[in-house]
């Protein structure tokens, strides 16, 4: 279990880490931006949030558990999320494609986080997100041949492993701080809420799931092993029987 100053320490180095040569052209197909870009930029869309309504849910949370570092890790978590927003958008300008305004499953989730004051909500819900994610962006990179594109979601990749232990470590914290009870009835929704997720993500871009070579089987299955990785193993001291 690290501590919020090594978060802030890893967010920090990970800063200078150049990992996609802007210097390439974007070698791309007709044939693949018409299977990636709507997703691409649904997207791109949704990792450019301020994270205000985070911020301020992290602040209350820090100050009750007396770990006013983890303010700053929250915060170069929101601006390394940012950066993923800042090269797809500079990717899908070099391909001459726009950056929307609106996504449907980025207002749903903005609409959601405007009423969230709960760290253990958003930290359930990021690791729901950033399991996707991962999921997302391999596909994504399987199913291009671009080289620039390779890279921005190899960059990601990167990143988002470390997202998950990040958030997973917390959300470890905040359960294992809940009564007996509360952990019971807890276990299963956060199961029901990460599935459900699931479903909504697989369904709004399972063209690029499918051009990753991915079937909704085989998403299920990664799906389970992130869930197994991530969830499971914080609540399986609950006391809640686990179903695979």
């Amino acid at each position: 279990m690290h501590t919020s100053n090594y978060w802030i320490g890893h967010f920090k180095a990970n800063a200078f880490q150049k990992r996609v040569d802007w210097d390439k052209f974007p070698e791309i197909s007709e044939a693949e931006i018409n299977t990636i870009l709507s997703s691409l930029q649904a997207w791109q869309l949704g990792e450019t949030s301020e994270g205000l309504h985070l911020i301020a849910a992290a602040t209350k949370y820090a100050n009750k558990v007396n770990d006013q570092a983890y303010i700053e890790a929250i915060k170069l978590f929101i601006k390394e999320e940012q950066k993923h927003g800042g090269n797809l958008g500079r990717y899908l300008d070099k391909i001459n494609k726009a950056r929307i305004k609106k996504d449907w499953g980025d207002s749903l989730f903005r609409k959601i986080r405007y009423f969230n004051t709960s760290m253990e909500l958003w930290t359930l819900a990021v690791i729901t997100v950033e399991s996707t994610a991962q999921i997302f962006y391999q596909a994504l990179k399987n199913a291009t041949n671009c080289s620039l594109l390779k890279q921005i979601c190899t960059d990601i990749l990167i990143d988002e492993a470390y997202h998950i232990t990040f958030q997973t470590e917390r959300m470890d914290m905040i359960f294992q701080h809940k009564s007996s009870f509360s952990k019971l009835w807890r276990a299963p929704a956060y199961k029901v809420f990460f599935y459900a997720t699931s479903l909504l993500v697989w369904f709004a871009h399972k063209k690029i799931f499918n051009a990753g070579g991915l079937d909704f089987k085989s998403y299920c299955r990664k799906m389970r092993y992130k869930y197994a990785r991530t969830l499971k193993t914080i609540t399986a001291t609950s006391g809640y029987i686990q179903f695979a």
